[in-house]
């Protein structure tokens, strides 16, 4: 009988090609990957030693990469009990001491997360489209959070959000620096 679950693949540095499985379609949504490749293909060798934080946590599948490509440690935060038993599935099957999953609410969690990190990070936001029940305001309350964040430990914010969706110029000190499409999806980073 064949493997009915989903999976991705690790597409480049050291776990290159490592299968990491996904949750179910109707709680996340994955990141495609030529959207992934542009990221890491943005953020290029500054990874190196970095702190990555996926705040929206899912599968694991883009803190787990930046750690792949050089980052020297990845936390994620996942509110869903099942997407989160995948995630630390994902991270243990990867190497568990490069990797913090933190169960719970992203807007409660990250707030005390990062003045707690060692080093300044960079912070993926890919929160649920707002197509998902109860989502509506969900880039909002995003936005609301990068602004009350403290500047000094985060190098860079970067959302994954729907194209058609008009991005605020600046986030309290974070200013807009690039968006970039691909199809109904897009990236846009802030320094």
């Amino acid at each position: 009988m064949k493997d009915k679950a989903l999976h991705v693949s690790i597409g480049g540095g050291k776990y290159r090609g490592k299968k990491l499985k996904l949750p179910s379609l109707s709680t996340t949504r994955s990141t495609k990957s030529i959207l992934k490749e542009s990221l890491f293909n943005t953020l290029q060798f500054d990874l190196c030693d970095a702190v990555f934080v996926e705040v929206f946590g899912g599968s694991g599948s883009i803190g787990i990469e930046a750690v792949s490509r050089g980052a020297k440690h990845a936390y994620f935060i996942e509110k869903d009990a099942p997407a989160f038993g995948v995630l630390e599935e994902n991270c243990a099957s990867v190497d568990k001491t490069c990797f913090t999953c933190k169960r719970g609410n992203a807007f409660e969690i990250l707030p005390k997360l990062i003045p707690s990190l060692m080093a300044p990070a960079y912070v993926y936001f890919d929160p649920p489209f707002a197509f998902r029940e109860g989502m509506d305001d969900v880039y909002q309350a995003c936005f609301d959070l990068a602004q009350s964040l403290p500047v000094a430990n985060i190098r860079m914010l970067i959302f994954e959000h729907m194209h058609s969706l008009d991005m605020p110029q600046s986030l309290g000190s974070f200013v807009l620096q690039k968006t970039k499409a691909f199809g109904k999806s897009a990236l846009s980073y802030y320094m």
